[in-house]
C-alpha cells in the first residue's frame, strides 16, 4: 500500500497539502461509511493523504465526516481534498 504509515498521533507533526486529484467527490461516500463503522463498531480505517512529505497513511477511526474534512481522535482534522486513498 502506498504511503508511510505513521500514527496518528503524529499527524500533527507533517504539513498537509492537497492531493495532486481532488477526489473529495469520489470519497465522500466511503468516508460516510468509515465514519458509521467508526461509530458504530469501532473499526478502524486506513486513509491515505498528501503531505509536504510526501504520502501518509494512517489507521484510525473516523469520528466524523463533513463536505471539507475528516476528523478522527483528539480533533485531529484531515482535508478531503488532501485524501489520496481509503480503505477498511
Amino acid at each position: 500500500m502506498i504511503g508511510t504509515l505513521i500514527d496518528k498521533e503524529d499527524i500533527v507533526n507533517h504539513k498537509i497539502i492537497a492531493a495532486e486529484v481532488d477526489r473529495t467527490e469520489e470519497l465522500k461516500g466511503k468516508l460516510m461509511d468509515a465514519q458509521r463503522l467508526g461509530n458504530e463498531f469501532k473499526s478502524k480505517t486506513t486513509i491515505v493523504f498528501n503531505s509536504e512529505d510526501g504520502p501518509l497513511r494512517v489507521e484510525t477511526t473516523v469520528w466524523s465526516a463533513t463536505d471539507k474534512y475528516i476528523q478522527i481522535k483528539s480533533g485531529i482534522l484531515i482535508p478531503l481534498a488532501s485524501i489520496i486513498h481509503v480503505e477498511f
